[in-house]
């Protein structure tokens, strides 16, 4: 499965294979700042505050301003297994950046990155691999 962003910067997929950066383990993803976030999710800022704080979403300050990777975004909403992984990420001691950057780098134990597998519906194995983790 390959992903792109679409018109409104949340991700769809594209043709098989994955996107990914120089690191043929990362994930490449456009990254969305909280106005970007309120236009996608069509919700207002305070719900999307309200998404970070509780964990269905993560965001990472990126050039001076916190952005969420918009794979992160399937059909106008978080990724519903991103919440209980994102905890289980937080309670093994990721910080964010580092939850991000475990979700987005290929896990060999799991066969791809970890958010794909969640997209795909694998969301108790990758939170088996994360909770070895801890």
């Amino acid at each position: 499965m390959r992903f792109g962003t679409d018109v409104r910067g949340c991700a769809r997929e594209w043709d098989s294979g994955w996107v990914t950066a120089d690191d043929a383990s990362r994930i490449e993803t456009d990254w969305l700042t909280l106005p970007e976030l309120v236009e996608v999710l069509g919700e207002p800022l305070g719900r999307v505050r309200r998404f970070l704080d509780e964990s269905h979403l993560i965001g990472s300050r990126r050039d001076g301003a916190l952005k969420v990777p918009a794979v992160f975004i399937k059909d106008g909403h978080p990724i519903p297994s991103l919440r209980g992984t994102a905890i289980v990420l937080h309670d093994a001691g990721f910080s964010d950046d580092e939850a991000i950057d475990w979700l987005l780098t290929s896990e060999e134990s799991i066969g791809v990155p970890p958010i794909q597998a969640l997209i795909e519906g694998r969301k108790a194995e990758v939170r088996r691999v994360a909770q070895t983790m801890a």
